[in-house]
């Protein structure tokens, strides 16, 4: 096996997505994604605690984008666009994956384990972005309604981005969605 060959996370995740691609996520082993990368499953153990993981790796360096950029937004800025700062600089993260937000998402939406894993990302996300907010002094409950309403602005324009008729920029369709919102709310 190549053990020796560079990239080996890269390599279980290229491998992985392929597999479930091909097969489904169920029907997948962890056997089978290492020795497809070329590697051995006690390779695989070391970058991933199961096969799921795969799918949700980025979760961490995507939540430090988000909470980075709310916590370095102009301190003049409102609660919801503070938020908006950090979901946009969130989707260029996601948006730099290039097509593999695509084809993760249509992976997720064929398990319904997977799916209940990614409201579970959703939810640590909007925590993290609340507690963000509250360091910029928002009060509860400014702070966690701003947070979850921030949340369903990004899934909704995330659903929108992983279309294929969809071209559009992320953090475009970020910011569209939040002015959305704000006209909903505004009674406009």
């Amino acid at each position: 096996m190549g053990r020796w060959e560079p990239n080996a996370r890269g390599r279980l995740m290229q491998a992985a997505f392929a597999l479930y691609s091909e097969r489904g996520f169920e029907q997948t082993t962890v056997a089978e994604i290492a020795e497809r990368a070329g590697l051995t499953e006690r390779t695989f153990f070391r970058y991933f605690a199961d096969k799921r993981e795969v799918l949700f790796a980025g979760a961490p360096a995507l939540q430090e984008a988000l909470v980075s950029a709310v916590a370095t937004a102009p301190g003049s800025l409102s609660p919801i666009d503070a938020a908006a700062v950090g979901l946009e600089a969130a989707g260029a993260f996601i948006q730099e994956g290039g097509g593999l937000a695509r084809e993760r998402q249509a992976i997720i939406a064929s398990s319904t384990e997977l799916q209940e894993r990614e409201l579970i990302k959703l939810a640590s996300l909007a925590d993290a972005l609340a507690e963000a907010l509250r360091s910029r002094g928002v009060q509860d409950p400014a702070a966690s309604l701003t947070a979850e309403a921030g949340i369903a602005v990004f899934k909704v324009a995330f659903e929108r981005y992983v279309e294929d008729s969809n071209d559009q920029e992320l953090p475009l369709l970020i910011r569209a969605s939040l002015d959305n919102l704000k006209a909903v709310t505004a009674g406009r």
